[in-house]
């Protein structure tokens, strides 16, 4: 386990929003380092839904981190808390899963976390196993080590209450049973998104109630979806989910802006963020094509999920189909004023008579039936990279913008 503190920390800070608390966390790595004793690392995971998107995955790239750092990581599935619904951030009360609901899809999760995770050094843990031989003497015990006062201090209940909205007193007991969690798990570090942590928090309180030393509490960011504005998430449709054929997310992932690109690669990619930076420079100065380099991206990401000859077919058929741009010779031209960088698309597109409203172009945008020289788009407004560009809406309507 002998390591560079400074780089340990170095990887460890990469993408994170907060560490709480920063030198709790050196010190536990020095004492790693010393004993030989690797640290335990947790991420929790309610298997409320089949598949696991690109934003999940900032997480578990994190914990890969600490897996190349000699720690050890449990990956945990919620299987007991899936079955309450984390109420974070929602306006209302979850509706419960199913305990069959719950175990197919933490079977799915344990085939997918693979393709980041070693397998040999990860554990998988499921909350049911001490939390069903709880008794109910035990729950009230766990719940008189919280008040509800510190409960509503949490935005979302805070506002539901104040809105007379209801909030079911299972919703309270949520985060105490994550941060008991920790207590069963004996945690040093636990890692969440940004929108976790008050649960965070509340498994240090509880991991000083049993008497534990409280765990490290690491934020990681909520990876925005193809739209650059929202989280990733499968209800807005925004999302790159892993197990997509390589093809789909090949092109997903090229239809990011340039400016999103570098934080996939921050959070997502295997590149130090040296080179990264040097990726960033290249482009800024003229030496790199950045379609080249979001390219690169998509291929070591699809890599990632399908392999190698995957990701380089993938990027094949998208070179084939998209960047020799095989458009008809005589489509209609769309000329902007001289100096415009900003366009709104449903107004061109409804100008252009390339459809018939400005809501069925909102909608096809949304569905991600709009392309500008082969990248979708999911913004109603894009900035111009060049002078011109080929919209495409559909499979057989093309627009070339011109702007100069």
């Amino acid at each position: 386990m002998e390591q560079d503190l400074e780089k340990a920390m170095g990887l460890i800070r990469r993408g994170a929003v907060e560490i709480i608390e920063e030198d709790e966390l050196e010190d536990r790595l020095e004492r790693a380092i010393e004993t030989g004793r690797p640290l335990n690392v947790k991420a929790g995971f309610d298997p409320t839904a089949p598949d696991l998107h690109l934003g999940h995955t900032v997480l578990i790239q994190k914990m890969r981190h600490f897996q190349e750092l000699g720690h050890h990581v449990i990956f945990l599935i919620g299987d007991f808390t899936g079955l309450i619904g984390d109420p974070t951030g929602k306006s209302e009360t979850r509706p419960s899963l199913t305990p069959q609901q719950v175990q197919e899809n933490a079977r799915t999760y344990r085939d997918q976390i693979f393709k980041i995770l070693d397998p040999q050094k990860t554990e998988i843990a499921f909350n049911s196993t001490w939390m069903h031989k709880m008794s109910s003497m035990d729950m009230i015990r766990l719940c008189a080590r919280h008040t509800v006062a510190r409960i509503l201090e949490r935005d979302d209940f805070k506002r539901r209450f104040q809105d007379q909205r209801p909030i079911g007193v299972h919703e309270f007991i949520y985060p105490l049973i994550q941060g008991y969690d920790s207590v069963a798990l004996q945690a040093d570090v636990e890692l969440g998104g940004t929108d976790q942590k008050f649960n965070l928090l509340v498994g240090r309180h509880i991991q000083k109630e049993y008497g534990q030393r409280p765990q490290v509490v690491l934020t990681m960011p909520l990876l925005e979806g193809l739209d650059g504005v929202q989280k990733m998430s499968k209800s807005l449709g925004n999302y790159v989910g892993i197990d997509e054929p390589p093809q789909e997310m090949f092109g997903k992932l090229m239809s990011i802006s340039d400016e999103m690109m570098f934080r996939y690669f921050e959070l997502l990619s295997d590149r130090d963020m040296l080179e990264i930076q040097r990726l960033r420079e290249g482009i800024a100065l003229g030496h790199l094509n950045p379609k080249d380099v979001k390219m690169d991206l998509a291929e070591e990401l699809v890599a990632r999920f399908h392999g190698a000859q995957a990701a380089g077919a993938a990027r094949a058929g998208f070179e084939a189909q998209f960047s020799k741009r095989q458009v008809p010779e005589d489509i209609m031209e769309f000329r902007l004023s001289p100096g415009v960088k900003v366009v709104y698309l449903p107004k061109v597109l409804k100008e252009a008579a390339l459809v018939k409203s400005s809501s069925e172009a909102r909608r096809l945008i949304r569905q991600g039936a709009v392309s500008i020289d082969g990248t979708k788009i999911w913004s109603e407004e894009i900035g111009l990279q060049g002078t011109e560009g080929v919209l495409k809406v559909g499979k057989r309507r093309f627009l070339r913008i011109i702007c100069r």
